[in-house]
């Protein structure tokens, strides 16, 4: 974890808030990896449709780029820690109506689409809030570690949650959503029981010019133009998540458990790399090293699809995801630190869509290309186009390329 300016590496949780918020965020996103494993493994053993996999990331992004105008400015005028609360209890309640439907035998594409899609727009609120609620939890001083933290939790669940999702669905698809459904709740308690934070509210009135503030601010800011929009389309072509369950039952000939294995070694890398970032903090060329780790993970797409070892799919994703974990932080470090409070909201709504379009989106681009010539070329091309947007970017982008430290803004926002 990066120290903070004091040099305790648990600054942020010598405040409780914060505290209840980690956890509940790392049971949230366990949840959130337990439910994406069932539902495409589940999806793809009753449809064997690669097109299908593809529509579970398009109809949970749709929501967010729909609504983008509107759920950034709930999180600037609305209390953040009520909405992450509410939209908590809304993802047990999606995860529920999985397990009725498991139990009921009536799993089938159009209802689970239809889920699917409430869990989209949940996500497009839940996202912003969450995002922007965990520097009112902190002060200024530690925010840089909570920053780090928050990164480690969602790679820890990205790491444990696949994997347990794997075994739980090896015993029943009804078992894994059980689960998921009682760390939602757990999740929706926590959040609820942070005191009401601080919170700079946007003062404007409602307006399109308030609106679209958070857009505003992303093109005026060059550097979280081109972090947010690098991240946008090198996990846009690079990214395999949606082709998992083909690699994994076709091509290497695993179960639930080696499909949960595969989602979980992004995570194992992203954690390595946090441990190595802990000890050799980036405390210069920070841009370079951003632009170094999304060539990287282009390379490691490119050998995950080439690949029909099990052991060498695993360490590409495993490189992947170390890879990543260098542009994830880089990215969050610029949104979290040069973003003023009562923007947070409509610049993390912004960020969520673009976020969104490289992860849902990509999945929709990964299996519609895999229907078309197999998920092996769909694979490997979007590797390539990942190098190609790496190299575009560096030489488009020429300040954040620059970046040297992450310590402090470039430029404090009015």
């Amino acid at each position: 974890m990066s120290l903070s300016p004091t040099g305790d590496r648990f600054a942020a949780f010598r405040h409780s808030s914060y505290t209840r918020f980690f956890f509940a965020r790392f049971l949230l996103s366990f949840s959130q990896q337990i439910v994406s494993v069932a539902v495409g493994w589940q999806m793809y053993d009753q449809t064997g449709s690669a097109i299908y996999l593809g529509m579970i990331g398009l109809v949970q992004f749709l929501p967010s780029l729909a609504l983008i105008l509107v759920t950034g400015s709930v999180a600037d005028r609305h209390n953040r820690r009520a909405i992450a609360s509410i939209c908590s209890l809304v993802s047990a309640l999606c995860t529920l109506a999985l397990l009725g439907m498991t139990v009921a035998g009536s799993f089938s594409p159009i209802p689970v689409f239809v889920v699917l899609l409430i869990f989209g727009i949940e996500r497009a609120f839940m996202t912003p809030a969450v995002q922007s609620l965990a520097p009112n939890l902190v002060p200024e001083e530690a925010l840089s570690n909570a920053i780090a933290w928050n990164s480690s939790s969602w790679q820890l669940a990205a790491i444990t949650g696949p994997v347990l999702g794997g075994l739980l669905y090896g015993i029943s698809a009804s078992t894994a959503y059980t689960v998921a459904v009682i760390f939602s709740v757990l999740g929706a308690i926590l959040l609820y029981l942070i005191p009401k934070p601080p919170q700079k509210t946007a003062g404007e009135a409602k307006s399109w010019d308030m609106i679209l503030g958070g857009f505003r601010y992303i093109r005026e800011e060059k550097v979280v133009l081109g972090a947010i929009s690098l991240d946008l389309f090198a996990v846009l072509l690079g990214g395999a998540t949606a082709l998992m369950p083909i690699f994994a039952r076709d091509i290497l000939t695993l179960g639930p458990w080696g499909l949960g294995l595969l989602r979980s070694a992004p995570g194992v890398g992203a954690i390595i790399m946090a441990v190595v970032l802990a000890a050799y903090p980036l405390k210069h060329k920070a841009g370079i090293y951003m632009f170094i780790g999304v060539a990287i993970f282009g390379l490691g797409t490119i050998v995950f699809g080439l690949s029909t070892n099990t052991e060498v799919s695993i360490a590409a994703l495993a490189i992947m995801g170390a890879a990543d974990m260098i542009s994830v932080y880089v990215r969050e470090s610029l949104i979290a630190l040069w973003t003023p409070d009562h923007l947070r909201g409509r610049v993390n709504a912004v960020n969520t869509v673009f976020v969104g379009a490289s992860n849902e989106l990509g999945e929709f681009r990964a299996g519609t290309m895999a229907s078309v010539f197999g998920a092996v070329p769909a694979v490997i091309i979007g590797g390539i186009g990942t190098l190609a947007v790496a190299a575009i970017w560096a030489s488009g982008f020429p300040k954040l390329r620059k970046i040297d430290t992450l310590d402090a803004p470039i430029r404090e926002a009015a």
